[in-house]
C-alpha cells in the first residue's frame, strides 16, 4: 500500500503546530495503525528528520496510551483502539489525517502526544475503597447480586484513552469520571464512600476544565471498550442522591 499521511507536528505546549505531509510505501495491509507509524519513524530517521512522537504502550488494546484521532474519529473507521486498527480499513492510496487529542484538559506535549494526567486527578478523588487490614475475607463473604457484579465488570472496562472526550462536540469527561464512579458504587465494598466519591470526582472533573456534558452521545459511540450511554445518567441520579443528603 501506498499512502499519505497528513500528520500533526508541534515542538512543545507552547510552539505552534501544523500538519505536515509524509508519503510512505510498502506498507502491509495486515500491519497495526502503529506499525505503519514506527514505518514512517523509521524513513524520518534515516533521512535525519524529527520522528513523529506519540503514546503506546502494550499495543493489545489494553492500555489506552495509543491516543489520536484519525481522520476525524478517536482511534480511526474503527471501534478499537488505534493500536488494534489494522490497515486494511484504509484503501491503497488513501490520505489520511492524523491529529492528537483535541481538549482544553488534554495539552499537547508533542506532536500526538497529550497530557492525560487530568484523568488520574479524577481517579485520585475518590476512586478508592476503605478495605480493613488482616487477613483475607472468605470469597462468598460478601454475597453481590448478579446484576452488580455485572454493572461493576462492564463499568471496569474502561481504559481511560480518553477518546470519549475527543469525540465529545463539547470536551466532557462524563463518560470516563461515570465508568470510574459506577465501577465502585455498584458494589457493597464501595457503599463506604458512595456519597463523598460522586461529588468529589465529578467536583474534580469539572475542576480540569472538561467541557459540560449534553448527552450527544459521541461519547459512547467512540468507547473502545463500549461503555454504554446510560452509564452517565446513573452517575447523575448517584449525584442528586448524594448532593440532597449533604444538603440536609
Amino acid at each position: 500500500m501506498r499512502l499519505t499521511l497528513r500528520v500533526w507536528r508541534q515542538k512543545n505546549a507552547d510552539a505552534p503546530g501544523t500538519m505536515a505531509t509524509y508519503d510512505v510505501d510498502g506498507i502491509s495491509r495486515d500491519m497495526s495503525f502503529l506499525e505503519m507509524l514506527d514505518t514512517l519513524n523509521e524513513e524520518l530517521i534515516l533521512r535525519g528528520e524529527d520522528p513523529v512522537a506519540f503514546d503506546h504502550d502494550c499495543r493489545e488494546g489494553i492500555c489506552g496510551a495509543c491516543s489520536m484521532v484519525i481522520d476525524g474519529e478517536a482511534h480511526g473507521p474503527e471501534r478499537t483502539t488505534a493500536c488494534q486498527l489494522h490497515m486494511r480499513a484504509f484503501e491503497d492510496g488513501a490520505t489520511i489525517d492524523i491529529e492528537p487529542w483535541r481538549a482544553a484538559a488534554f495539552p499537547v506535549v508533542k506532536d500526538l502526544v497529550v497530557d492525560r494526567s487530568a484523568f488520574d486527578r479524577i481517579i485520585q478523588a475518590g476512586g478508592y475503597i476503605s478495605a480493613p487490614t488482616g487477613s483475607a475475607p472468605e470469597a462468598h463473604a460478601t454475597p453481590v447480586p448478579k446484576a452488580d457484579a455485572d454493572s461493576a465488570f462492564e463499568h471496569a472496562e474502561c481504559i481511560g484513552c480518553g477518546a470519549c472526550v475527543a469525540a465529545c462536540p463539547n470536551g466532557s469527561a462524563m463518560l470516563f469520571t461515570s465508568a470510574k464512579v459506577n465501577h465502585l458504587n455498584v458494589l457493597p465494598q464501595g457503599a463506604p464512600e458512595r456519597e463523598t466519591r460522586v461529588l468529589d470526582m465529578v467536583a474534580q472533573m469539572d475542576a480540569e476544565g472538561f467541557g459540560g456534558c449534553t448527552l450527544a452521545g459521541e461519547c459512547a459511540t467512540a468507547c473502545p471498550k463500549g461503555i454504554p450511554l446510560p452509564s452517565i445518567s446513573a452517575m447523575n441520579k448517584e449525584w442528586l442522591r448524594a448532593a440532597r443528603r449533604r444538603a440536609v
